[in-house]
């Protein structure tokens, strides 16, 4: 089954936010939540629409859909069976709040990179674009998702920073801070698509897929440990801690995306660590 957080399975199967217009659903594990994944169970030979665009389906019918940060509004999930029949689903987005906070008189360069360091970070950015390109029907997520690391809760999903009045980027990751040298396991299988040892803005950076386009990254990492294009297991140690790049201390900050969604780690954990 899709879905276990931590060896615990939660379904929304019936819940409020989803209406059915057929006789049997499909099972559906997760949260239709702004950041959120949610995992299903479709029969075998069933097609996935989310919005009239096909999602990838394993053989054995394993899918997974997500949320942005911003997305709002309803989604349409759709279950077209071989016969003809189908299901149809509407997933209400639910918003979420975050912590925004505003930093002014900080000297422009601090703020803007020069054309230098732009230039770098624009190819950086293709690298990393290609990495996440990856789209099979593997289900490696299938077991789960563990800690990467052990530390305190520094970083979290869909914080921003307003500096000199101008909006940054949110933060899509959840920071976890750990000395120097801390190890950082795989939270789930899958195959490195990337690991560079010093990226612009991330320093240390790796990249790892989980299938049907769900992937792990870590950034400023002070070593890695695996090579791309080899599978790894979950809890399979990959990489060390670190504060390569912009870091302002040691922290692995995890980050995942289901397309080109930025998805929230943290909402597939349950346990809080510090």
């Amino acid at each position: 089954m899709p879905g276990f957080i931590n060896g615990t399975s939660f379904s929304l199967l019936l819940a409020t936010s989803l209406y059915l217009t057929s006789a049997q659903a499909v099972e559906l594990n997760g949260e239709a939540v702004q950041g959120g994944l949610i995992f299903g169970q479709a029969a075998p030979g069933e097609q996935v629409f989310l919005d009239d665009q096909a999602v990838m389906v394993a053989e054995n019918g394993e899918f997974v859909i997500g949320f942005g940060r911003d997305e709002t509004g309803e989604r349409v999930l759709s279950i077209l069976g071989p016969e003809g029949e189908s299901e149809r689903l509407i997933l209400a987005v639910a918003p979420r709040e975050y912590d925004i906070e505003r930093v002014d008189g900080l000297p422009p360069k601090t703020v803007t990179p020069d054309p230098e360091a732009a230039e770098r970070i624009a190819q950086e950015g293709a690298m990393v674009a290609n990495a996440r390109s990856r789209r099979d029907e593997r289900t490696d997520y299938d077991s789960g998702f563990t800690w990467p690391a052990q530390g305190r809760i520094s970083g979290v999903y869909g914080s921003q920073r307003v500096l000199n009045g101008e909006p940054r980027r949110p933060h899509f990751g959840l920071d976890i801070a750990a000395p120097t040298g801390s190890p950082v396991y795989a939270p789930a299988d899958g195959i490195v698509t990337l690991a560079h040892p010093d990226m612009y803005y991330s320093g240390g950076t790796l990249i790892l897929d989980h299938g049907q386009g769900l992937s792990s990254t870590f950034l400023h990492l002070s070593k890695i440990l695996v090579e791309a294009g080899t599978f790894v297991e979950q809890g399979e140690l990959i990489a060390e801690v670190g504060a390569t790049g912009r870091a302002s201390g040691p922290h692995l900050d995890w980050r995942m995306n289901w397309l080109d969604r930025r998805v929230d780690p943290q909402l597939l954990l349950r346990e809080i660590i510090e």
